[in-house]
């Protein structure tokens, strides 16, 4: 460990590793503390018996340039992958079979997803005046700008997809920024992703293509990337008692337990809202309980594999399950649709998820009854006789996914205090700027960035 550093980054998830790499390029001392005794957060992927998965997120969207930026800047360790044409095509289920949701005009009035009543009604979207409330949930958007059932059989899975989350807590500013600044900033979703598709991009913004990619052979090979180009002696691992204190002049000094492990004039935190204030004791206890608050998905998620694939084609990027169907899967990713070396030649490796913030019991539920639920709506949804797979991973996360509700103001507020009354203290990770692989990347890089000019 360098006992120069001059910056403390809490927590070795994407976020983490990504502050580092880019403040090592900049030249700039740092030291990277994780509980674990490995990298990457919740990023893991495991290869077995001819099957490549991923424990945690399966993929990410091409959100912003930096994404490609650092891809580039890590060519030499790791190689992008872009998922298969066939993931641009996405299922939803309605009654008893999955429905591809349309992505143009003919299939938006063919399709059986959504009533006769609300495609008619969407012709109004563009006129329609823009809504005033900031905080506005994402079912009442929907419902006031597009209706009822695009708000079933498009929207909520698109936000069980994201945040295994609920539209009725979802605040669009928050959640989904760029769907919210379409209406205000063009008045309209209709005529804002027009009017936006229309204006001049630069080369850097091209870059930012939305295209869904991985990393050939598993997300690990990122992560692993990113170590190397860090450094493993700048990492310190199974940091499980790590406490950081501020110091009578400015600075801040970390502990694991007992034992001291530097004075810090920065400490970048990419922890959980939940872990905060257990690692940071000195900040103001009503402070802290406003960045606590914020809720998480709780997400089991299972890794299933077959050598031999009898079932329907999985032809795909996966199929989502609306709320209002009363299943009990979330969605189901083909993987191996997607990317490439998955599973044999033959064969299809699944991502299935089930939980959420709707049904958090499931997260506690005993293993035999999870499968006992996957055997059962998984052969009736994907067209198997018999429930034998030849791989079959079980993972489970408490605080998987944040959800960016109500609450998100009060939090942003609470953060920007406690940054401004602790000077050298940034607060980051996933409870704010977004949930995604791409919002993760840019932070961190951000984050580099402020630090490098400050410092």
């Amino acid at each position: 460990m360098d006992t120069s550093a001059k910056v403390a980054i809490i927590g070795a998830g994407l976020t983490g590793l990504t502050t580092a790499f880019y403040l090592k390029k900049a030249g700039i001392r740092f030291c990277v503390f994780e509980k674990e005794k490995r990298v990457g957060g919740v990023i893991q992927t495991v290869s077995e018996d001819g099957f490549t998965y991923e424990k945690g997120p399966n993929s990410g969207v091409i959100s912003f340039p930096e994404t490609v930026e650092l891809l580039e800047e890590l060519a030499s360790h790791c190689s992008l992958e872009i998922a298969n044409q066939l993931a641009k095509k996405r299922l939803v289920w309605k009654g008893k079979k999955w429905h591809e949701l349309p992505s143009g005009l003919w299939g938006g009035i063919s399709t059986p997803l959504f009533s006769w009543y609300d495609k008619f009604r969407i012709l109004g979207e563009p006129f329609r005046s823009k809504g005033t409330n900031p905080n506005e949930r994402l079912d009442q958007l929907v419902l006031r700008r597009l209706g009822k059932s695009f708000l079933d059989y498009a929207v909520d899975p698109f936000v069980l997809g994201i945040y295994a989350g609920d539209p009725s807590w979802l605040v669009p500013r928050f959640a989904l920024p760029k769907l919210y600044n379409l209406e205000q900033k063009y008045g309209s979703f209709i005529g804002g992703s027009i009017k936006k598709a229309k204006e001049p991009k630069s080369e850097r913004d091209k870059k930012a293509n939305r295209d869904v990619f991985s990393i050939k052979g598993g997300l690990s090979n990122l992560i692993n990337a990113l170590q190397t180009e860090i450094g493993t002696e700048n990492i310190r691992f199974n940091c499980d008692e790590l406490t950081v204190s501020k110091e009578t002049n400015g600075t801040y000094s970390v502990k694991n337990g007992s034992e001291d492990l530097g004075t810090f004039s920065k400490v970048v935190s990419t922890i959980g809202g939940h872990a905060v204030p257990s690692v940071f004791p000195f900040l103001a206890e009503e402070k802290a309980e406003k960045i606590t608050r914020m809720k998480y998905a709780k997400v089991v998620q299972f890794s299933v594999g077959f050598r031999q694939w009898k079932g329907i084609p999985v032809n795909a990027f996966g199929g989502l399950v609306p709320w209002k169907e009363q299943r009990g899967l979330l969605g189901v990713l083909y993987l191996s649709t997607s990317f490439t070396g998955r599973a044999p030649e033959g064969g299809a490796l699944f991502s299935v998820f089930m939980g959420g913030l709707r049904k958090p019991e499931i997260y506690d539920m005993p293993e035999n009854e999870l499968v006992e639920i996957l055997a059962r709506e998984f052969s009736a949804m994907m067209g198997l006789e018999h429930f034998n797979p030849d791989l079959l991973k079980i993972h489970r996360y408490a605080h998987a996914i944040p959800q960016y509700g109500p609450e998100s103001e009060e939090k942003l507020e609470a953060i920007a205090v406690l940054e401004n009354e602790h000077a050298g203290l940034i607060l980051a990770g996933n409870v704010r700027n977004g949930i995604g692989m791409s919002d993760r990347i840019k932070q961190g890089k951000e984050i580099a960035e402020n630090i490098r000019i400050t410092i």
